[in-house]
């Protein structure tokens, strides 16, 4: 299931994970610490000085980096993106080297975009409106469930050093991985700090909780418990939630009271609009199925 183009900024089609996982990641968690700029922050005055900037520093193509700039410019007019921070971890970030090869000239287009595997990768509004909600800090630990094509962890490693990122599809994992890889060999350090895991991720990553910070990228009913227990106090999630077809975009603060217990508070980052995403998909028996499948 999709969505309706015209009622909905953008969905994506990254699978929900939920149950046992299989470890796999970039660096193992006694060696994950925090990792110093490597880049520092692209100049924002015009998408030349941009360009230049970039080109002087990464092995990037300048069609792509005019593109990346245009968008940003769009994002930040549609308040999509709502501060320097998350309009410089946009900027980093090369959306073209994780969507599949035939939609590379596409790859900033304000729609769903098909990577194979069943899934496509979020337009980049979604992805910034629900990063921007998160609000990631400098060193905080953060949870995605939904790896996909790997934009969105690659956008996060640009706020923290501390990323863990659940697929639960295992050849999409293994592509993310090759991406990653290619990636971190061309200089983008920032990578080496995204944990990666391949299985079901409903029940998060109790190794390496709690968090600060969770994402979920596809629609489902309810939020989760196990995931609301690995979010830290005053922790924040972003979520859809509701029925088929039918979810809220929502921000989920876990807050701790006075006398120890704890009130769970949500907000529509969109103000109501309804956004359709995919419904998550689980294991069962091994196998992986959507939610309907029984």
């Amino acid at each position: 299931m999709g969505h309706h183009p015209a009622a909905s900024p953008g969905i994506s089609r990254r699978r929900f994970l939920g149950g046992g996982l299989a470890a796999a990641a970039l660096l193992p968690l006694w060696a994950r610490t925090a990792i110093a700029d490597p880049i520092g922050s692209p100049p924002t005055k015009s998408a030349q000085a941009f360009s230049d900037w970039m080109l002087a520093r990464r092995p990037e193509d300048p069609g792509m980096l005019r593109q990346r700039f245009s968008t940003l410019k769009q994002l930040v007019a549609r308040h999509d993106i709502w501060n320097a921070a998350n309009s410089r971890a946009f900027l980093l970030t090369p959306r073209e080297a994780f969507v599949a090869p035939e939609t590379r000239d596409d790859a900033y287009a304000l729609h769903l975009l098909d990577l194979g595997y069943g899934v496509t990768v979020t337009p980049p509004q979604t992805v910034s409106h629900m990063t921007s909600a998160l609000d990631v800090r400098p060193g905080e630990k953060v949870l995605e469930v939904g790896t996909g094509s790997g934009y969105q962890s690659a956008y996060l490693s640009n706020l923290t050093s501390q990323v863990w990122t659940i697929e639960i599809i295992a050849p999409l994992f293994a592509r993310t991985g090759e991406v990653f890889s290619r990636l971190i060999a061309e200089g983008y350090d920032e990578y080496r700090a995204i944990g990666r895991r391949q299985g079901d991720g409903y029940y998060g990553w109790p190794e390496a909780a709690p968090f600060d910070r969770i994402i979920v990228t596809c629609g489902i009913d309810h939020i989760p418990p196990p995931l609301l227990q690995q979010l830290v106090p005053n922790g924040t999630m972003v979520i859809p939630v509701g029925p088929p077809g039918a979810q809220h975009i929502l921000k989920v603060v876990k807050r701790q009271q006075a006398d120890g217990s704890f009130t769970v508070t949500r907000s529509d980052i969109n103000n109501g609009l309804v956004v359709p995403f995919v419904p998550f998909t689980k294991l069962v028996q091994g196998r992986v199925v959507g939610t309907h499948d029984g």
